[in-house]
């Protein structure tokens, strides 16, 4: 019976135990009023984004689709771990289930690579706007959009449902404690008791794939662009072409430093504390500063906030600022009647 017992598979653990971000107590309470506040603004923003972009005409040209994308998978990196978070940090059992581990790391990893596409995909869109602009609507066609964003969200399911049958199969040994505040492959890794070689070569050539290669793509359309504007000989024309990238640039740095410094430097130097700092700015903070990051440099999707809340401000009644009060319904039938008489 004992040999028979030994030769039994081990059951993976029914839940595993998140320390969290700080094993400081009293940081929890501001740490979880600053994730709260910052989720919600995350899911306004992006929300925002999504709807402007999708119900203004102005707003239907390839940078758009794409950053419509690009703010749908923001909301989905915060809603895949926050509230898990949030509830960890207002309870006193910090767990996560097996399963739901699972789901957690392979979403989060299949967002992540798809972002990395996406990035990329944006670059390619402004070097054809600013160094092809006249042949920018051949080339940017909607059919060549849509196979950029299938080619972005399979690639990235492709690359988390290697890692997650990877991962999935490791023996824990009743080892159950993460030193994370969520559920990630790295992570769930370093808590094996077997043999991980292959999973971490496996991990580390795929990372670099989808972050080295988007990444080095972007530098080259952003050099490319860099010399075509140099060319320009107006500063108006420059300062114009400089601020249609300025945006993408500031979201490119957000997402791919935290990135690099997570996954692709020598295990050697890499600090756990650190670690999950960063792992938290790159999970919450910047899904929140993209969608302020592309309304404040951006008079289209300013323009088009503002014909928004106009327009729902005269539905309601209320009149804004921008379009004065709201005129009885009675007047605004005789001003028509009026202007058509004449």
């Amino acid at each position: 019976m004992r040999g028979h017992n030994q030769s039994l598979p081990e059951r993976p653990p029914e839940n595993f135990v998140l320390l969290g971000v700080s094993d400081r107590p009293w940081l929890e309470l501001p740490l979880f009023v600053v994730l709260l506040v910052s989720y919600v603004l995350a899911m306004l923003g992006n929300i925002s984004i999504i709807l402007v972009s999708q119900l203004d005409p102005r707003l239907s040209s390839p940078m758009y689709v794409f950053l419509r994308h690009l703010s749908f998978l923001d909301l989905c990196y915060t809603t895949t771990t926050v509230p898990q978070m949030l509830v960890n940090m207002g309870t006193a059992c910090k767990t996560i289930s097996f399963g739901g581990c699972s789901v957690q790391y392979t979403v989060f990893h299949w967002l992540g690579c798809t972002e990395c596409v996406v990035l990329a995909a944006m670059a390619l869109d402004r070097y054809v706007a600013i160094c092809r602009p006249l042949r920018y609507t051949l080339i940017m066609h909607c059919a060549l959009c849509r196979r950029l964003v299938a080619l972005a969200w399979l690639s990235g399911l492709g690359n988390s449902l290697v890692q997650v049958a990877l991962t999935v199969q490791l023996p824990y040994c009743g080892q159950r404690v993460l030193n994370n505040f969520f559920c990630e492959v790295p992570a769930m890794i370093k808590l094996s008791c077997a043999d991980t070689a292959a999973n971490d070569a496996t991990l580390a050539v795929l990372v670099a794939f989808f972050v080295l290669v988007p990444l080095a793509f972007i530098l080259l359309s952003y050099g490319l662009i860099a010399r075509s504007v140099l060319r320009i000989r107006a500063p108006s024309g420059r300062h114009k072409a400089l601020g249609t990238c300025s945006s993408h640039l500031a979201v490119v740095s957000l997402f791919y430093l935290p990135a690099i410094y997570m996954y692709l430097q020598p295990p050697s130097r890499y600090s756990q504390e650190q670690g999950k700092f960063v792992a938290l700015f790159y999970a919450i903070i910047t899904p929140m500063l993209k969608p302020f990051i592309y309304t404040l440099r951006n008079k289209d999707v300013k323009g088009a906030l503002q014909r928004l809340l106009a327009r729902t401000c005269g539905l309601c009644g209320r009149g804004c600022p921008r379009c004065g009060p709201r005129q009885p319904r009675r007047a605004r039938v005789r001003t028509r009647e009026s202007m058509a008489t004449q």
